[in-house]
């Protein structure tokens, strides 16, 4: 069986983003790649959007950019601006197709469906399919979300809407995310935060259905386009193995408190290209440990006051906008931390740090 310097497991976002880092910074002129992936082709099946707080490698893959939005609770509505951060929505389609394009033409990397169709025994290893263990305590961000089309132009496409919490609560999280391409298409999805331990909240169809016709007073549209998934907020188990790391979700790359995975993956696809040569020996990448214990305690409260979280969200938007973004996006400093924290409701926070 044929042996690789490289193998990829998974040639979903995490894995192709690794393997065009690696690619496009002549990392592969003379070292093989194996990448493991069992789909039959690529095509659109994800939508990836995030605070551009960093530069990436897939700028004409963006759909459209925002400099304003949105975020609302019954009778309250927020509007705020992104200038210095806009944020960018990717379609995985163009995505994929660019990378697929580029790796092609480089003879040293192949696809393969399953890992045993080669030999792995002394290839490094990078894994991005996440081991996750069922656990009815967990907390997953589920969603579903549909692009439609309308006749009219209806939608204000240079603002979009982040977070819509004036919904059906069911005892968890639940909000709207609106994202208007054009004044006549747009991504509606329904976003929970929940356990998900039955389908109760998996009537997706007629979640959006009503927000559509009964909420935004749309009733002449048509569905183009639909996604659904689920992004564990917590990390999966893994072990250490020697010549082996774990990456994208399955690496700890989900900020947990809001499912952005999308950039983490970026910033580790690049660190792990600065030091392929020498990676069994270089120190682990991961988000912050602050944020991983700011997340932690953020995630208590979610789980034990769903009631009282719309109007969290809605208070922690009110420091400034480039704050918020950066704290959500990894890239904040202490005192920035600190005026989101102070925002929100210190007794219920404090008691949750004790727990």
């Amino acid at each position: 069986m044929k042996e690789f310097d490289y193998i990829i497991i998974g040639g979903g976002c995490a894995g192709l983003s690794l393997a065009y880092e690696l690619e496009i910074n002549d990392k592969l002129k003379a070292k093989t790649l194996a990448i493991i992936e069992p789909r039959a082709e690529y095509k659109r099946d994800k939508t990836w959007s995030f605070w551009k707080v960093m530069s990436h490698n897939f700028d004409d893959c963006v759909m459209k950019s925002w400099k304003n939005f949105t975020i609302n609770i019954t009778k309250k509505t927020n509007h705020l601006e992104c200038q210095s951060y806009p944020y960018q929505s990717i379609d995985s389609g163009l995505f994929y197709e660019k990378i697929i394009n580029s790796l092609k033409k480089n003879k040293n990397i192949s696809f393969f469906k399953d890992i045993s169709e080669i030999n792995p025994k002394n290839s490094f290893i990078f894994n991005s399919v996440p081991s996750i263990k069922k656990n009815y305590l967990n907390l997953w961000q589920h969603f579903c979300g549909v692009e439609i089309e309308t006749q009219k132009d209806f939608f204000d496409d240079e603002i979009f809407n982040l977070m819509d919490f004036d919904c059906d609560q069911r005892e968890s999280v639940h909000f709207f995310y609106t994202l208007p391409y054009t004044k006549t298409k747009a991504l509606i999805e329904t976003t929970w935060l929940s356990k998900m331990n039955d389908n109760s909240q998996k009537d997706y169809d007629n979640q959006i259905k009503d927000y559509l016709e009964n909420h935004l007073k749309l009733k002449d549209y048509k569905i183009t386009y639909k996604e659904q998934g689920a992004i564990p907020l917590f990390y999966p188990t893994y072990e250490d193995t020697k010549n082996k790391i774990n990456i994208g979700t399955a690496g700890g790359m989900t900020r947990l408190s809001t499912g952005y995975t999308f950039l983490n993956i970026q910033e580790h696809s690049k660190y792990i290209c600065k030091n392929i040569e020498n990676i069994s020996k270089v120190k682990k990448f991961e988000i912050s440990k602050k944020y991983q214990f700011l997340d932690d305690i953020f995630l208590r409260v979610l789980n034990e006051n769903p009631k009282i979280m719309p109007v969290i969200f809605f208070k922690m938007f009110k420091s400034s906008p480039k704050t918020v973004i950066k704290f959500l996006s990894n890239k904040s400093n202490f005192l920035e931390d600190l005026s989101i924290i102070l925002k929100m409701p210190k007794w219920t926070f404090v008691k949750a740090l004790f727990r």
